[in-house]
Formats: structure tokens, C-alpha cells, sequence
């Protein structure tokens, strides 16, 4: 598995549930642009539409050598997932303050593009600052001990 795009934010604005896999439908273009690592998760998230599942606001760069075949930078993208599993995510984005975030797009052992997403509910602003005074200290415990043991 080949890490190719992380969202490094999703885990600071928002408390992750539960994470799944899912596939996505791409062009051509896209699959070549997003193996030379041009994606970014920074603003996206994922929503239904018309009973389906789609990816909006990633932006995947033309890829340079497509010319007139190249493909839209920010089009929403179709996320391949089992009519099961669509309806218990749709049940749960119901929810009160549950959203789909993507977290990862690796590219499976068969070389297909994938993408995780997590359930995840946002968090508060004291709640972020809460999270980074815990890992501060936290860092600060580890140094300190890693010093008495040398």
C-alpha cells in the first residue's frame, strides 16, 4: 500500500468514529495525476447526491501530457461503496454533527486508487486547543524521561 495524499487537518478539526475504504470512480487523466502524488484532501469531504455517494472540493492537478483529454482540477468524484454500507453511512449522516471526511488516498496492492474516509464529528475550538496543551505535555513528559534514562 502506497501512501499518496494524507489530510493531516481532519484529524486536528475533527474527533474521528470509525473509518472505512472506499473506491473511486476516475478518468484516466486523474488516475496518472494522482500516481505523480498532484492531490490534495485540504477542503474536501464527502456527501450524498441523488442517493449516491460523492467526493467534492478535491482537487487532483491536469495532468500534463493529456492536453485536450485533461480533465476538470475540482469535479465531484463518485465513491464506490456496497449499497449496504451507503445506507448505514446515510443513516449515521443523518445523525446530529456527523460528517464524511477523507483522511487518505493510497493506492491498493492491486494498484487501484483508494480512499479512506472517516465518520467523524467536528470539534470545538476549546476542544483543539485542549488537544494540543495535552500533546505538549505529553512531549514534555517523554523528554523529560528520556533524559533521566541517559
Amino acid at each position: 500500500m502506497k501512501i499518496l495524499a494524507t489530510n493531516k487537518n481532519a484529524y486536528h478539526d475533527y474527533e474521528i468514529l470509525e473509518t472505512l475504504e472506499a473506491g473511486l470512480a476516475l478518468t484516466g487523466s486523474e488516475v496518472k495525476s494522482i500516481r505523480e502524488g498532484r492531490i490534495s484532501l485540504k477542503e474536501s469531504y464527502a456527501d450524498f447526491s441523488r442517493g449516491e455517494l460523492y467526493l467534492f472540493d478535491c482537487n487532483i492537478s491536469p495532468y500534463h501530457a493529456a492536453n485536450v483529454f485533461n480533465h476538470e482540477p475540482l469535479r465531484p468524484r463518485k465513491l464506490l461503496l456496497h449499497k449496504m454500507e451507503l445506507k448505514r453511512l446515510a443513516g449515521k449522516v443523518q445523525e446530529k454533527g456527523l460528517t464524511l471526511v477523507p483522511t487518505k488516498v493510497y493506492l491498493s496492492d492491486r494498484g487501484l486508487v483508494k480512499v479512506e474516509l472517516a465518520l467523524a464529528r467536528g470539534k470545538k475550538t476549546y476542544e483543539k486547543r485542549e488537544a494540543i496543551k495535552k500533546r505538549d505535555a505529553e512531549r514534555e513528559i517523554r523528554a523529560e524521561l528520556k533524559k533521566r534514562w541517559h
